[in-house]
């Protein structure tokens, strides 16, 4: 029943190990941010099914990201962490668009609980996204055109829901870099290597093509190369 794709913001790298760790061993995907502003820049160009957000963190904290995603009309379930069982604190942090609150230290098996309650919202919203004959299906992560399967990495996924989402405009490789990998940067070959595979996959077998490389800046998903 776990094919959830969650993301973690957590500071505290030893907690977020063991978070991450225990999820796995559940078959449930999550990826990780160190800090408010990569959380928020990941949230901004993935399609997750919860977000389980550390209220102190650095550069924006937890409050910070939540006002700053509701107020894009982003509306993804938002769990809150924090080492404080005030009353006050759970209702700013509700104010600010949380959906819950699981205060530290917790057992894993609620914040598993917790997680899938949250993501039982989506569960009526579209789940797929069309742009001319390339669909991409968030649930299954997966993708086709016209019709007919596209074998594309996970990873691959990760960069066409990006592209996809931003369409026409370009998207910079500094920003596909953080939507898949976060914090955790691979050598600068890696993109280069996954987008390489993705247009293979996407384009190779199409007369039309619909991943464009913008010189110097990023990519593009949309017909012509005029971008």
């Amino acid at each position: 029943m776990n094919n959830l794709q969650l993301l973690l913001v957590e500071d505290d790298l030893d907690l977020a190990k063991a978070v991450i760790d225990y999820l796995e061993l559940e078959d449930i995907s999550c990826d990780h941010a160190a800090n408010g502003l990569s959380g928020y820049n990941l949230i901004e160009t993935n399609n997750y099914d919860a977000v389980i957000l550390d209220l102190n963190l650095p550069k924006l904290n937890g409050l910070e990201v939540c006002e700053k995603i509701r107020s894009q009309g982003i509306d993804v379930p938002i769990l809150m962490l924090t080492a404080r069982d005030t009353l006050d604190d759970k209702l700013t942090g509700f104010s600010k668009g949380a959906d819950d609150y699981l205060v530290k230290p917790f057992a894993m098996e609620e914040l598993i609980v917790r997680t899938q309650v949250l993501s039982r919202r989506r569960s009526g919203q579209v789940n797929k996204l069309r742009i001319e004959d390339v669909e991409l299906d968030f649930q299954d992560k997966s993708a086709t055109r016209q019709g007919k399967a596209l074998k594309v990495s996970p990873t691959g996924i990760k960069l066409l829901e990006c592209l996809m989402r931003e369409s026409p405009n370009a998207v910079s490789r500094e920003k596909l870099m953080q939507a898949v990998w976060g914090d955790e940067q691979p050598d600068s070959n890696s993109l280069k290597v996954h987008m390489f595979n993705l247009r293979k996959a996407v384009d190779g077998k199409s007369d039309t093509k619909l991943i464009q490389t913008v010189p110097g800046y990023g990519f593009a998903f949309k017909l012509n190369e005029d971008v």
